[in-house]
């Protein structure tokens, strides 16, 4: 008994050195946590995982992190303590806290500190580890919404304010049933036309983070709102050929499994324009668009928010909807990826580097 009572104790010890005092265990499934979200992040970094950056630790975080220590010969049990965290090289240091960040930065505290500010509403452009000029917009106006110095950069005064403000959540209900009126400050018009198929929540047995609108190939596909194309490729976590816009407030929408694309990454679009065709790419049983409403990078049910109508022009099946049409010349140049986004290892930017 007291032997056990030890080994509590000293897993306990190693779980704090890890991860900090006063900051939730990585290997907590059910709570959504900054350093999971950073050790996600250094994952999808160097191609261990491609999941989204939630802050969750489920099987597939942890499947990805044995991959990895197993990759580097360490004791492969899913948890990231110390050593881990060397092997992950400038992705896995500093802690969050460990010195003031600032434009330039990188490691595991500025994805942490990115995660923490899209949760609360302080949308930085992604979770990435590299403190651009993104993040720091998004530090100035926490900074200047909690009445402190807005400088930019992140010390012991701005991440207590940061802590301590509330955390923004979407709606989450499950199903994917219609009706009602759409709530909250933000509306999207339905991409395509026709009935929707599986709905949003745990549908045969497996958790459906979007809508599926069943529809011919090569149907267009038209933007549910006003926004910035931010991703314009191939998604190889499922999705497959993917794009994702970037609308107010901190809401995204995806269109998955198109079959090409009619606008390319960094172009703004408005409600109802044409930005591809549906398709059957990626794990698909079936021409259909998957539509998903995500709100600071975490899946929402899009049915509080979908108006009745469905776009600004009516939309019809296009003759050769293969191969990717991408706009050389968008009319706006919107956010990049830069260099070392670890997205860029799941999705490739239609068009190619700018």
């Amino acid at each position: 008994m007291a032997a056990r009572k030890w080994f509590a104790g000293v897993l306990a010890a190693l779980c704090l050195l890890a991860f900090g005092a006063g900051t939730p265990s990585v290997a907590h499934a059910r709570s959504s946590n900054a350093n999971t979200a950073a050790l996600q992040t250094a994952l999808r970094a160097l191609r261990h995982y491609t999941g989204g950056v939630d802050g969750v630790t489920g099987r597939r975080t942890r499947r990805a992190t044995r991959r990895f220590q197993r990759a580097h010969r360490l004791h492969a049990d899913g948890v990231a303590g110390p050593r881990t965290r060397r092997a992950l090289g400038r992705r896995g240091a500093p802690l969050l806290g460990r010195r003031i960040m600032r434009r330039g930065n990188h490691g595991w505290d500025v994805a942490a500190l990115q995660f923490m500010l899209r949760r609360r509403g302080f949308d930085p452009g992604g979770v990435d580890g590299g403190f651009g000029r993104g993040t720091q917009s998004a530090v100035k106006r926490l900074q200047a919404a909690r009445g402190l110095h807005v400088d930019g950069r992140v010390g012991r005064q701005t991440l207590r304010a940061l802590r301590r403000s509330r955390i923004t959540r979407g709606t989450s209900g499950g199903g994917g049933g219609g009706g009602g009126s759409p709530t909250g400050p933000v509306r999207f018009l339905r991409p395509v036309r026709g009935a929707i198929g599986d709905g949003f929540g745990f549908v045969s047995g497996r958790n459906h983070t979007g809508l599926d609108f069943p529809q011919p190939a090569g149907t267009y596909i038209g933007a549910a709102g006003r926004g910035v194309v931010t991703f314009a490729g191939w998604n190889s976590g499922g999705y497959g050929n993917l794009m994702v816009i970037r609308h107010r407030l901190g809401y995204e929408t995806w269109y998955a499994h198109m079959s090409g694309f009619a606008v390319g990454t960094g172009a703004s679009v408005a409600g109802g324009v044409r930005i591809g065709y549906v398709g059957s790419t990626g794990r698909s049983t079936g021409p259909h668009l998957h539509f998903e409403v995500r709100h600071n990078g975490a899946p929402i049910n899009p049915m509080p928010y979908l108006l009745s109508a469905t776009s600004l022009k009516p939309f019809a099946p296009k003759a050769e909807p293969m191969g990717l049409e991408c706009s050389a010349t968008p009319q706006i140049r919107g956010p990049q990826s830069r260099p070392d986004d670890p997205r860029r290892a799941v999705l490739e930017p239609c068009g190619g580097d700018d």
